[in-house]
């Protein structure tokens, strides 16, 4: 039988957006569209435009000129027809804006624009558009205004003004408050403006508008840290004069993601610092966003880089697990051994290990003291026991086969299959203090039953997939081909991309074949840490991504802590008389 011809599958909705100007383009390359309206001086409200004049430009060469009168609709106000010249008697017979905006629009296309105070003279075409039902293209915008204010001095020229440039920069054409005068006009500032852009390293139309905004002058000094990266997914790290790494970051574009960093939305004051103290950027190219994501958290644990908050310290994570002997209790441990069987965890932080234990000791009568008990000698008993809640095994009032059937036993089972009997105490106790009107040690139980069912999903959920000695899984590239991955008990192995139009094979073989050797171990995160695990469950699970190949099956109990996934979701949203009547 003949073998049936690779064919790649349609990925519409996944190619990216393109359009406008590409912000990389020289500025020699890019073309220019240089506009200035007249108005009747009201405010943008889609009418008012009196006049329009528009120059395009590219590398100091005209290559257009459009100019016309508007009929605003409305009479002109007598100081609007003194500064400009422009009578009622003019604009009659011109026509309105709606016939003029077609003309404007394609005029503009794959253009920058560029205006003198350029929000004023955008909010009015905005506006216009708008009203009349034409799509506003949202090209990228240039002001010389703004522009001026970053590269002129106060000894050069008093103001910004177009009138105050125009004569620093000796124009050919002089602004007379008319549309196309005055943008002739701005096109001699804006090339004016453009020659003395070099001598601060800003060559591309991108960085010329992110120049022109209010950015720091640290970020105005390191801008050069985000040249030559590669426009590809990956992991970049700031590293301070000693090559220490301050800061890592993960994105689909490195270079465009480095390049934020200097520009003005970049408010963050831990970030201004940081590029502060940062002498280069080194690159790491990954296969494509799920290998970016993992390397940064590897490279945040390996290295804590001091201006990265999240995930410095996974090594502070912690256990509740059950201890040994005939009276067991829960412990909270920094690791687990081979011999423990009976744990629940990994818990972020000791305070959320404390929480579901005090769930725990609500739904069941484990002992809470620490004392080494013996089944010979008696140990005099606490409040506890005097209070009903715990059933006095230091004075032998239970025998170790009852303790472990009323208190060990439904631990157990709730880690690893079945938390049923724990929630239905905890639900049980927060309907007895709701009916009582004692709603807000309720609400303490609630979040420990989130604490609880939290803990209890994400362990199950982690073992399911850390079990797996070996998954090969693929998802559609966004411009063709296949995102490979191999994981191996829960962690990255191996990834890569397929070309488009080829069958995804051989390039999974050379994956494996160069995969890292993974070995598996004790609980639920055996080989990797649980957020990476997690990232890989988020991509796993993704509807577009497809499993491959796998060694055994992938499952989670039937009856497991998955199914009360609603009901985690009312403990941590809703109040607790939400919950007095679910019983999952």
């Amino acid at each position: 039988m003949a073998q049936a011809e690779y064919v790649q599958e349609s990925l519409a909705g996944l190619d990216p957006a393109v359009g406008g100007v590409d912000p990389a383009l020289p500025l020699y390359a890019t073309t220019f569209v240089v506009v200035d309206l007249e108005t009747t001086g009201g405010a943008p409200d889609g009418g008012g435009i009196t006049e329009i004049g528009a120059v395009k430009v590219r590398g100091g060469e005209q290559l257009g000129v459009l100019a016309t009168l508007v009929n605003p609709g409305q009479p002109i106000p007598p100081f609007i027809t003194v500064l400009t010249g422009i009578t009622q008697a003019m604009l009659v017979p011109a026509p309105p804006i709606e016939q003029v905006l077609p003309s404007f629009l394609e005029f503009i296309d794959d253009a920058v624009l560029v205006a003198h105070n350029a929000p004023y003279d955008v909010g009015f075409l905005k506006a216009a558009c708008a009203k009349h039902g034409y799509r506003w293209p949202n090209p990228r915008v240039l002001d010389t205004a703004a522009l001026a204010r970053r590269v002129l001095t106060r000894d050069e020229v008093p103001n910004r003004k177009l009138g105050t440039l125009a004569a620093y920069f000796r124009t050919a054409t002089q602004p007379t408050h008319r549309a196309l005068d005055d943008a002739k006009a701005t096109v001699d500032v804006l090339h004016g403006l453009i020659g003395r852009l070099g001598g601060h390293r800003v060559d591309t139309v991108g960085d010329a508008i992110e120049f022109a905004r209010a950015v720091t002058p640290t970020q105005r000094r390191k801008r050069h840290l985000a040249e030559g990266l590669p426009k590809v997914p990956g992991v970049y790290i700031f590293r301070a004069a000693d090559d220490r790494p301050l800061y890592v970051g993960t994105s689909v574009d490195i270079a465009t993601r480095v390049r934020s960093y200097f520009t003005a939305g970049e408010k963050r004051a831990r970030i201004s610092e940081m590029l502060a103290a940062a002498e280069r950027v080194e690159a790491v190219e990954c296969a494509h966003s799920l290998e970016a994501e993992v390397r940064e958290l590897r490279l945040i644990a390996a290295h804590a880089p001091p201006y990265n908050r999240r995930s410095k310290y996974p090594e502070r994570m912690v256990w509740l697990k059950l201890t040994d002997g005939p009276y067991p209790r829960l412990s909270i441990v920094r690791d687990l051994s081979p011999t423990d069987t009976a744990y629940l965890g990994p818990f972020t932080s000791r305070r959320a290990a404390e929480l579901a234990a005090a769930g725990f000791h609500d739904a069941v009568p484990l002992r809470q003291c620490t004392h080494r008990l013996s089944l010979r000698t008696v140990t005099p008993a606490c409040a506890l026991a005097e209070l009903g809640r715990c059933p006095a095994p230091c004075e032998h009032r239970i025998t170790p086969e009852e303790y472990d059937d009323r208190a060990a036993a439904p631990f157990r089972t709730a880690t690893a299959s079945d938390p049923q009997r724990v929630v239905d105490a905890l639900l049980a106790r927060i309907d007895v203090l709701s009916a009582d009107q004692r709603y807000e040690e309720a609400a303490v139980v609630r979040s420990r039953l989130a604490a609880v069912l939290r803990a209890t999903v994400r362990m199950q959920r982690l073992a399911a997939l850390t079990g797996i000695v070996e998954l090969a899984a693929a998802r559609p590239a966004a411009r063709g081909g296949w995102e490979l991955a191999l994981v191996r008990h829960g962690r990255l192995a191996g990834a890569g991309v397929s070309p488009p139009g080829v069958h995804p094979r051989p390039t999974l073989t050379a994956i494996r074949a160069t995969a890292e050797t993974v070995s598996g171990g004790h609980g639920p995160v055996p080989a990797a840490t649980a957020e990476e695990s997690e990232r890989i469950l988020s991509w796993l699970e993704r509807p577009e991504t497809r499993l491959v190949e796998m060694s055994s099956g992938w499952s989670s109990p039937v009856g497991g802590a998955g199914r009360f996934r609603d009901l985690l979701a009312k403990a941590e949203n809703g109040s607790s008389h939400q919950l007095s009547t679910e019983r999952p």
